[in-house]
């Protein structure tokens, strides 16, 4: 089981992703914990690292927990993505393993990994994505 904290931003019916270098897949941002370290911290952190901005601590929500077959990964692998949404200040831009900062629709579900399509058929489903 890989579990990683995930951080879902939806604006005008599209959802904020990221491709890290050399990869083809988008993926939410967000990552793993650090020991000692709760949700929100690790998603505070993750998101400053990849995305230079600062998530609101005061503004975190859960959204849900979200399983499938971890993307690259051998069979039977799962990650669980713990998502959360939250405002943030600053200005988005690609930073340390990341090379693209995209905004992505229902149409692009394709492009993302498993477990991200089932978050994309959930925020479809509640009318959040297009």
């Amino acid at each position: 089981m890989i579990d990683k904290v995930a951080w879902v931003r939806v604006e005008d019916g599209k959802i904020l992703s990221t491709r890290s270098k050399g990869k083809d897949t988008y993926y939410l941002p967000g990552g793993k914990r650090e020991a000692g370290e709760s949700d929100q911290e690790t998603l505070v952190r993750e998101i400053r690292e990849e995305l230079t901005v600062a998530v609101l601590p005061a503004t975190v929500e859960p959204l849900g927990v979200y399983e499938a077959q971890a993307h690259g990964h051998g069979a039977g692998v799962v990650v669980r993505m713990t998502c959360y949404t939250a405002d943030y200040e600053g200005t988005l831009a690609p930073s340390s393993e990341i090379e693209e900062v995209v905004w992505l629709s229902y149409a692009d579900r394709d492009r993302v990994s498993p477990v991200d399509q089932i978050i994309f058929d959930d925020l479809t489903t509640k009318g959040l994505l297009r």
